[in-house]
């Protein structure tokens, strides 16, 4: 038989008020539609359900009137409805970590006697992550033209290319009529002079007619959106050819071949947990997956580009070129750093890696979809 529970047992577990519960019911948000055997009123699964999505909706700022539109929209089912919510929560862990960043950097500033100024206090509270971590890009995010050469080739003799969440359009091919994608304001101004147009949109919502492009095409960007699956379904409904180059976030070995989150920041694990496999992302188009290899003197600064140089994660500027140590939070950036800095210095870190000093090239999990 069902379990239900009654409004008292609900109230404790989801740390609400009866009384937020019996105002739920009198404005038809949520109804305990059931009875115990007692006859007392109680919440069915269903009922449970419906509430768990209301709670979750008010925690993140939403009017009532609001969630009753997006509980009760007839084109979402139960998965989706999750999706949607598990998105908008990663959205507010991400301006929350960007957040702590800003103040851990004013502290530092004010322990050396700096002020910041107002404009700087106000803005700490804006950015989403890359807005947050898109002015140090310049510095250490750059074309590495062995992995553009891969991308380039997958998109075959195409004329017209979306890029979506193009940021400052590193891998857009020169040579081709391009159109960019991107949400983030910060990004979009750190485009080049003379670059492709760029449109403000996500990617799970493209404002462009079927097939409009001959390709699509996505860097290192998915992992980022908050529908994964429906950003990839959308470019393979405005683009006939789709190339998108990602990690493998479902392969539990990659992040035990990297040696960065294997022995110093395991919090990636939690990042990823619950991605879409990247064999689920490939089914979902029907895209063929090619791997990439990394060299070791890789120009593009993403994550795991210096794999063979490890030096380069003591500098604050490779770091907050990469969204990873901003999400990972302070405290955990401070006690990767310390204990790499620590074992680059006894030698530990060269006698754990020895193996990694003749490779040319490194295989750590990245690949490339291809329709």
């Amino acid at each position: 038989m069902e379990e239900h529970l009654t409004v008292g047992r609900v109230a404790e577990l989801a740390v609400v008020s009866v009384r937020t519960l019996h105002h739920y019911d009198a404005i038809g948000l949520v109804r305990a539609s059931a009875r115990t055997a007692a006859g007392y009123r109680a919440y069915s699964a269903a009922d449970v359900e419906r509430l768990r999505d209301v709670l979750a909706y008010r925690r993140l700022g939403f009017g009532l009137r609001e969630i009753a539109d997006l509980v009760d929209d007839p084109a979402t089912d139960a998965v989706a409805r999750l999706r949607r919510l598990r998105g908008l929560l990663l959205d507010q862990r991400d301006r929350v970590a960007a957040m702590v960043t800003a103040i851990d950097r004013e502290l530092e500033a004010r322990a050396m006697g700096i002020r910041p100024t107002s404009e700087e206090q106000l803005r700490a509270f804006g950015p989403r992550l890359y807005d947050a971590i898109g002015p140090a890009y310049p510095a250490t995010r750059r074309t590495e033209p062995r992995i553009a050469a891969r991308v380039w080739e997958a998109l075959g003799d195409v004329r017209t290319v979306l890029n979506v969440g193009a940021g400052t359009g590193s891998y857009e091919p020169p040579d081709r009529d391009v159109t960019a994608v991107e949400p983030s304001a910060v990004m979009r101004a750190q485009r080049p002079e003379g670059a492709a147009r760029c449109v403000a949109a996500a990617a799970e919502s493209l404002p462009f007619a079927d097939r409009s492009f001959d390709a699509a095409m996505a860097f290192s960007t998915v992992h980022h959106w908050r529908d994964p699956i429906a950003g990839l379904r959308e470019m393979r409904r405005v683009a006939r050819r789709v190339v998108v180059f990602t990690h493998d976030a479902g392969d539990t070995g990659w992040r035990h071949r990297f040696w960065l989150t294997r022995d110093y920041l395991p919090e990636v694990a939690e990042l990823v947990a619950g991605r879409p496999s990247v064999d689920r992302l490939a089914r979902a188009i029907g895209a063929r997956i090619e791997p990439v290899l990394i060299p070791w003197d890789c120009a593009d600064g993403f994550l795991e580009a210096y794999w063979r140089r490890p030096e380069a994660y003591l500098d604050d500027h490779v770091r907050r070129a990469v969204s990873v140590w901003t999400r990972v939070g302070p405290e955990a950036e401070r006690r990767a750093v310390d204990g790499l800095r620590d074992d680059l210095a006894s030698g530990r870190w060269a006698e754990r890696n020895r193996d990694l000093v003749g490779l040319a090239a490194a295989e750590l999990g990245l690949r490339l979809l291809v329709v």
